[in-house]
């Protein structure tokens, strides 16, 4: 199974591809789409809506899992957020790829085994997941590769199981 991970933004888009197979993970393509803060916003979802769709492209993932979009306190930002998840989710329609959205929560969860870890800590345990050398930076693309292992644990499991249900 191939699953492209996103953590969604609009200024980086995190994203992760990797192969999952007989329980082990083999990381594909990772890193960041970055827009320019002084573009206009149309252009700024209209590069993460090429760049999504050139990796969609090239590695044809079976499930694209993305983090649930929260609200904290910048309404402002969140608005954003959720308009960059608009063309993310456009892009994955086109190439018909189901979308699974897991909270930061199951995502620890799913990488640690434990819900209240660290950031430093789900970093970590991405980077042994995956054997690599170091944690992927920026940030986001550790994320995006960790949302992308939440969905390979989650795959059969009463975590999937829950998320069907809500549906």
């Amino acid at each position: 199974m191939i699953v492209l991970g996103i953590d969604p933004g609009y200024a980086i888009v995190g994203f992760g591809v990797i192969r999952y197979e007989k329980g082990a993970f083999i990381p594909l393509e990772y890193g960041s789409i970055i827009t320019a803060a002084g573009d206009p916003f149309e252009r700024r979802l209209e590069i993460i809506y090429d760049r999504l769709y050139e990796i969609l492209d090239r590695h044809k993932p079976s499930a694209v899992s993305i983090e649930k979009l929260y609200y904290k306190n910048n309404a402002k930002t969140v608005i954003g957020v959720a308009e960059a998840r608009g063309v993310i989710t456009l892009a994955c329609q086109k190439h018909k790829v189901p979308i699974f959205e897991y909270t930061p929560l199951q995502v620890k969860t799913a990488v640690t085994g434990y819900g209240r870890a660290e950031k430093y800590q789900v970093q970590e345990m991405t980077r042994r997941f995956l054997r690599l050398q170091a944690v992927p930076k920026p940030d986001d693309t550790a994320d995006a590769l960790a949302i992308a292992i939440c969905h390979c644990q989650a795959s059969g499991s009463a975590l999937r199981s829950n998320f069907l249900n809500r549906r």
